[in-house]
C-alpha cells in the first residue's frame, strides 16, 4: 500500500529541530527521506534501514546515505540480494551533529546523546507507522539504542533476527554495523564481508 510520506515531510519542515539538539551543534536540515532513487511521495517498501545521523554530505544535500558510507551500503545491499532502490533509508537522529574549530573548517562528526535520540524518537515512530516495513535493518549502535534501548550492543546481536515491540508495534529487526565502521576498519575487506553476511540474513528473512 502506498505510503503517504508527503504529509510527514511537510511536518518535518514545520518542526525542524525535533525539540532536541541545540542549534549551534546541528546542521541545517531535517533529514529523513524515502527511496533515494525516487522523490515520489508514495512508495511501497519492504525493508527500512535505520542509521545514526546524517553526515556532512547528507546535511549538505538533504538526503540520507549519499556520502562514502552510503555508496558502500548500496554495494553491500546489492551483493546481499536487497535492491537499494526498494529500501527506505533514514536515521535515528535527524540532524548532523558536529564540532568545528572555526568557520569554513571541516565539520567533524560528533555522536548524538541519548537526549537527542529521545528527542527525535517521535519522528522515527511516525516513519515506522507510515512505512510499515516487513523488516528493519539496524545500522550501528546509535540506531540500536534508539530502537531497542540503552543496553543494546551491536556486537552481541548482529546478524540475528530479533522480534521486538517498537513504539507499540511488533517488528522484526536485523542489527549490523554502520557502514562507516567498515570504512574505519583496519581490515576493511573483512569488515565489509561481515556487513554483507548480516545483510544476507536480512534478505533471507524477507524471503
Amino acid at each position: 500500500m502506498p505510503i503517504p510520506l508527503n504529509r510527514f515531510f511537510r511536518s518535518a519542515v514545520a518542526f525542524p529541530l525535533c525539540g532536541g539538539p541545540p542549534l549551534h551543534v546541528v546542521g541545517a536540515r531535517f533529514i529523513a527521506m524515502p527511496l533515494r532513487s525516487s522523490s515520489a511521495p508514495a512508495t511501497p517498501t519492504r525493508v527500512m534501514l535505520v542509521g545514526e545521523q546524517p553526515g556532512d554530505q547528507e546535511d549538505r544535500q538533504g538526503k540520507p546515505f549519499v556520502g562514502p558510507a552510503g555508496k558502500l551500503l548500496d554495494r553491500a545491499l546489492a551483493e546481499a540480494g536487497i535492491d537499494p532502490a526498494h529500501a527506505y533509508v533514514t536515521n535515528a537522529v535527524k540532524h548532523f551533529k558536529f564540532t568545528q574549530a572555526e568557520p569554513r573548517k571541516r565539520r567533524i562528526h560528533k555522536s548524538p546523546t541519548l537526549r537527542e535520540m529521545t528527542a527525535c524518537g517521535p519522528w522515527l515512530a511516525k516513519e515506522l507507522a507510515l512505512v510499515e516495513p516487513e523488516l528493519i535493518v539496524v545500522l550501528g549502535a546509535t540506531a540500536g539504542k534508539a530502537l531497542l534501548g540503552s543496553s543494546f550492543r551491536v556486537t552481541q546481536v548482529r546478524g540475528t533476527v530479533l522480534e521486538e515491540e517498537i513504539h507499540g508495534r511488533p517488528e522484526r529487526l536485523v542489527p549490523t554495523v554502520h557502514p562507516s565502521a567498515v570504512l574505519r576498519a583496519d581490515d576493511r575487506e573483512a569488515a565489509y564481508r561481515g556487513l554483507v553476511a548480516d545483510l544476507e540474513v536480512a534478505a533471507h528473512a524477507l524471503g
